[in-house]
């Protein structure tokens, strides 16, 4: 078994945001890995850059990465959470089915085959995101690195919001108009971590998506658990790998 992340929204670089839980899952057995999804990217794009993905390419770039032999866990954040739901359904008339065993959601969206990540927010929560040039979106340019810092790394230690800082990107507005297509929840085994001090996506909402999930798990970290509480996280992926 391997495990294979997928990172949230409008941030670039989805291996330095994973870097903290590759020891810890060692030590307990598994190998992972982190995606590049093809929807975002960086906050400055150099002049001529081609244009990026949707949800679509985010899809087909995990199912691609979950193909072979190995089982794979997927573990999504936040808006990675749609991705993995389209990732893990089976597509009939496609050679190359991907090799998922189960699905692990940080603080993210479970939605249906239908539902798009737009329809499924809380019209009553403020938007951290607002629209860039060649349609993308960005992170409201009002949010100071303090904001920021206080709703999405507030557990997070220096280096970690730092790093985090220096990895905030942009993203294809059409992915957050797009249904997954399909909803792997619905077969495989499937673990929702409601992260209960994030100040970011209200713990209540993700309760609300959790309730969908085989198995629901509260932890006691902010929006990056993976950044502030890697060992604790670690275990909890472990526990859905090995089953």
């Amino acid at each position: 078994m391997r495990v294979l992340f997928v990172h949230g929204a409008c941030v670039v670089d989805g291996a330095w945001w994973w870097q903290r839980m590759t020891g810890p899952l060692e030590r307990r057995g598994l190998a992972s890995a982190a995606v590049e999804l093809p929807s975002c990217g960086p906050a400055n794009p150099t002049p001529g850059a081609p244009a990026l993905g949707d949800l679509r390419a985010d899809i087909a770039a995990v199912r691609a990465a979950a193909a072979g032999d190995e089982p794979t866990l997927l573990v999504g954040h936040s808006y990675g959470g749609m991705v993995i739901t389209g990732a893990a359904a089976g597509q009939p008339n496609v050679a190359d089915q991907p090799n998922v065993a189960g699905l692990v959601y940080l603080a993210a969206m479970l939605p249906d085959a239908g539902e798009a990540l737009a329809a499924m927010a809380d019209p009553d929560s403020p938007s951290w995101l607002e629209p860039a040039d060649q349609d993308t979106v960005r992170v409201r340019g009002d949010l100071s690195a303090r904001d920021f810092r206080e709703h999405f790394l507030a557990d997070c230690d220096e280096a970690a919001a730092e790093g985090a800082l220096a990895r905030i990107g942009r993203q294809a507005a059409a992915a957050f108009g797009q249904p997954p297509g399909g909803a792997g929840w619905r077969t495989l085994p499937t673990t929702a971590v409601v992260c209960t001090a994030d100040r970011a996506t209200p713990p209540a909402r993700q309760r609300d998506w959790a309730r969908r999930a085989g198995r629901v798990v509260e932890l006691d970290s902010g929006h990056h658990p993976f950044l502030s509480r890697p060992e604790e996280l670690a275990t909890i992926i472990a526990s859905a790998a090995h089953g």
